[in-house]
């Protein structure tokens, strides 16, 4: 992956062969059941995999996050005769999976959503957008979320398997900064009718059950970028044993050594904050919190150690010929996707004061 992380970035390639890969290795079907061609591996095992492979291109890591959360929703919530049509192809990487929550005007606020869902006969007919999408140009399925009863708020919110290629769909893609092997955009639904065999769950019950999978995504999103930032650290650590300045290599600096020293310390402290909140995911225990702090601290301390290895790499630093500044654009991505640094400050609020003292 690592030899090719920046080319598919500059020619705007989603590299599907490698994500099909990914799949034959098992890393796509990580939390999905032995029954339906999964590894079930536990959610310590999936941020192993988010982090390494993120090592080798941020990008493809999103196998490991989208593949996880819906193997895992689906795991959880789907019918069997849904587990039997869609989990196999999940597992092995031969279609890609998107998730589609956000919309122009409910980002953080999904129960604001106005996607609206209508039972008609044996069908859903679904109408409405989803923006800021991961894979939303390349996936061949994607977990929609929208409104079956829009009186309820949060409680009136189904999910629904859709498969991209139904008449009705139409798909766009971001200009964005970064991710752009990944196809980043908006997912536009136009009167899609759904088989009404692909509402996953109950009906009314969408909102709760993503929210839980928010849960892990969040600490494999940490993860992912503190993979990219260790990435460059260890890049740039070689890089300062050979340059010489003054006659002497670059790391006998505490200029230098004090700066990776400092950024290598946080990176893994937070590391070690996701492990913990995964091994607590993986017994059941209360872990929401524990995955905010994840999902806040992870992509800004990995942005602010991928920003010190480009200054310590010089002038090359500033330039494409590095992979630090496409990691750096990458990494950004995810201070705002799958909730802001803000939005996580008022779950752990949450969690510390007591739901009597949300805002919201």
């Amino acid at each position: 992956m690592l030899p090719n992380y920046t080319r598919w970035d500059r020619e705007g390639i989603f590299p599907r062969q490698m994500w099909h890969r990914l799949g034959q290795l098992g890393v796509t079907a990580l939390r999905v059941d032995e029954a339906h061609g999964g590894v079930e591996a536990d959610a310590v095992t999936a941020g192993i995999a988010a982090e390494e492979v993120a090592r080798g291109d941020f990008n493809l890591a999103y196998s490991v996050i989208l593949h996880s959360l819906v193997g895992e929703i689906l795991n959880q919530h789907a019918s069997d005769h849904l587990k039997r049509e869609w989990l196999p192809a999940l597992a092995n990487g031969t279609k890609v999976f998107a998730i589609a929550v956000t919309e122009p005007s409910a980002g953080s606020d999904a129960a604001a959503m106005q996607t609206r869902a209508v039972r008609d006969g044996d069908s859903y007919v679904l109408t409405g957008e989803k923006s800021g999408i991961s894979a939303a140009t390349v996936a061949e399925v994607a977990l929609v979320f929208a409104k079956t009863d829009r009186s309820k708020g949060a409680k009136g919110i189904s999910a629904f398997l859709v498969p991209t290629g139904l008449s009705g769909v139409r798909t766009e893609v971001y200009q964005d900064m970064g991710t752009v092997p990944i196809a980043r955009g908006s997912i536009v639904l136009d009167s899609v009718r759904v088989p009404a065999k692909y509402l996953v769950g109950a009906e009314n019950r969408g909102f709760y059950e993503v929210m839980n999978g928010f849960d892990l995504s969040r600490i494999l999103i940490a993860l992912q970028c503190i993979g990219a930032a260790l990435q460059s650290l260890d890049e740039t650590m070689a890089f300062v044993k050979v340059r010489h300045t003054f006659g002497h290599p670059l790391a006998k600096y505490q200029g230098v050594s004090f700066p990776i020293a400092e950024h290598y310390t946080k990176l893994q402290m937070v590391r070690w904050h996701c492990y913990r909140a995964l091994w607590l995911r993986d017994r059941s225990l209360p872990h929401t919190m524990e995955a905010a702090m994840a999902k806040w601290m992870g992509p800004k301390t990995a942005v602010e150690a991928i920003h010190q290895c480009i200054l310590l790499n010089g002038h090359a630093g500033y330039t494409k010929d590095l992979p630090h500044e496409q990691r750096l654009r990458d990494v950004i991505g995810l201070e705002i996707g799958d909730g802001t640094a803000q939005t996580q400050q008022m779950i752990i609020a949450r969690e510390l004061f007591g739901r009597a003292y949300k805002s919201y």
